[in-house]
Formats: C-alpha cells, sequence, structure tokens
C-alpha cells in the first residue's frame, strides 16, 4: 500500500512522530509521537491546507510518499464507532484517547476518517511498532501549493 506526507524539506528524509507530539492533534495528545499519512496525494495536501492561509504557506513543502508491506495489518476506526463530535476543531479528548491507546497497543496501522474530508482515510503510523522499520519512503518531491486554493 501506498500512502502520502506533506512536510516541508528538512523533515521529510525521516518518518518521525515527534512533530505531532509537540502540541498534540485528533489523534494523538501532546507527547505522544505519532506518524500521520493519507490514502492519497489530495488529502495529504487537503489536511495541511486547513491549518494555513496564504500569508502562513510554507515554500518548501514536500510530498513523501510511503511504501507500506501489505504483509502489515490495519486495525480500522469507524466513524460509527466515534462520537457525535470527533471531527470538530479544536480536536477533542476522546479521539486523542483513541489514537494514544492505539500508540500502546501492539497495533502498527490505524485508518481513521478524515476530519477535512468525508469520505478519505487517513493511515496512522506507529513509530514504536516492531515492523515499523518494514516501511520505507519511496520518493519525496517538492510540492508548491496552488495559490487558488486559498482565494
Amino acid at each position: 500500500m501506498r500512502v502520502f506526507r506533506l512536510s516541508k524539506k528538512k523533515y521529510a528524509k525521516t518518518l518521525s512522530g515527534k512533530g505531532a507530539s509537540k502540541s498534540g492533534n485528533r489523534w494523538n495528545s501532546k507527547g505522544t509521537e505519532m506518524i500521520y499519512t493519507a490514502e492519497s496525494r489530495a488529502l495529504a495536501m487537503a489536511e495541511v491546507a486547513v491549518h494555513v492561509t496564504l500569508a502562513t504557506l510554507p515554500s518548501d513543502y514536500t510530498m513523501i510518499e510511503i511504501e507500506i508491506p501489505d504483509t502489515l495489518k490495519i486495525k480500522e476506526i469507524s466513524i460509527k464507532d466515534l462520537p457525535d463530535n470527533w471531527n470538530h476543531h479544536p480536536p477533542n479528548r476522546s479521539t486523542q484517547k483513541i489514537g494514544d491507546e492505539f500508540i500502546d497497543s501492539d497495533e502498527c496501522l490505524l485508518k481513521v476518517p478524515s476530519a477535512v474530508v468525508q469520505g478519505d482515510f487517513n493511515i496512522l503510523i506507529n513509530p514504536y511498532h516492531k515492523e515499523f522499520g518494514k516501511i520505507k519512503i519511496i520518493s519525496v518531491v517538492a510540492f508548491p501549493f496552488d495559490k487558488r486554493i486559498f482565494e
């Protein structure tokens, strides 16, 4: 399976959950390392675009393509298993708890619904899982945003 991640150029060479742990996000609380990826380039872009404006848009984004072996199991969270407000902003503690428990489990991958694009999914990666080393970066290419997105 191939998944995608947008990242600033200086962070694109390695997969790390350190950035997510700095402030906490929808699926992890502050201090919990987790790697967020998307099933498509478009979703990866949308997940970043909701957090920036044209004025704050960095010029050094890269699209990272990641190969996940089909032998790795994926646990899936369904929308029906989530509280009604799971996709509100800012993220609530209930979804962060799900992600934190995933990191503490014996799971490597967690498929979760996107709060940004209904019907699409993100794949969360546990950087502490024993099989994490099998996940590889395939390519890193410059990704200039089309500024019309912000008009």
